[in-house]
């Protein structure tokens, strides 16, 4: 077990070498010929999603946004009155990765606010009008008596990525074939009431499945 432990972590650290190996060469020969594509403005977005009403625009603190360095960012808080449910959102789009600027997980950035993991797995979501669910992240977390589950993925040219390593793939990618290292991270917040986790994370695929269709249009395509 031991051995196999050792060789799974060894071909971790060799498949992120090789990665981060092909993004210097990459940010070094292709700089020039970078497009970056503008977005929809966010503060545009729906402020009604079916079922779901905008309750509250929220705030990004200028020290979360000198961190994220994101290229535009909306934070807002959505219920849906016949589900007696409340849903936040938080998109940040980046037009290019190539001087620093990229999402930051929030598997790295909750725990660093207070939050400790419970959870962490992944969920496919069915979404109207797409021939396949969307996959994305499912992380519990819990600070004190509060709990969240915790929705989020990577999304490049409507392209949904669950995995850090897969995004950072095509990345390499995307950049080589059409000079573009655009992302937005998008992540979706439901409160845990009664210890119930699995009704917070219905109420999260409900917000998503509703929300989904409408955020294609401001990311560019």
């Amino acid at each position: 077990m031991r051995e196999t432990n050792k060789l799974l972590r060894s071909k971790y650290a060799v498949a992120l070498t090789l990665i981060l190996l092909a993004e210097g060469v990459l940010y070094y020969t292709a700089y020039g010929l970078e497009k970056t594509p503008a977005n929809q403005p966010l503060e545009q977005f729906a402020t009604n999603l079916g079922g779901w009403q905008m309750a509250a625009q929220g705030q990004i603190e200028k020290e979360v946004q000198d961190v994220l360095r994101a290229d535009d960012m909306v934070t807002r808080i959505y219920v849906n009155p016949s589900m007696n449910a409340s849903a936040s959102l938080f998109v940040a789009y980046f037009r290019t990765q190539r001087t620093g600027q990229a999402p930051h997980s929030p598997k790295n950035c909750l725990p660093g606010s207070g939050w400790s993991p419970l959870e962490d797995g992944r969920i496919d979501v069915p979404i109207e009008g797409e021939r396949t669910p969307i996959n994305i992240n499912r992380y519990v977390v819990a600070r004190g008596e509060n709990a969240s589950v915790v929705l989020y993925w990577y999304q490049s040219r409507k392209r949904v990525i669950a995995s850090e390593y897969t995004a950072k793939i095509w990345l390499v990618l995307d950049s080589i074939r059409l000079h573009r290292s655009d992302t937005a991270l998008v992540r979706v917040v439901v409160p845990v009431v009664n210890r119930d986790n699995d009704s917070a994370t219905k109420i999260g695929v409900a917000f998503v499945q509703s929300m989904f269709p409408v955020l294609q249009a401001y990311l560019p395509s």
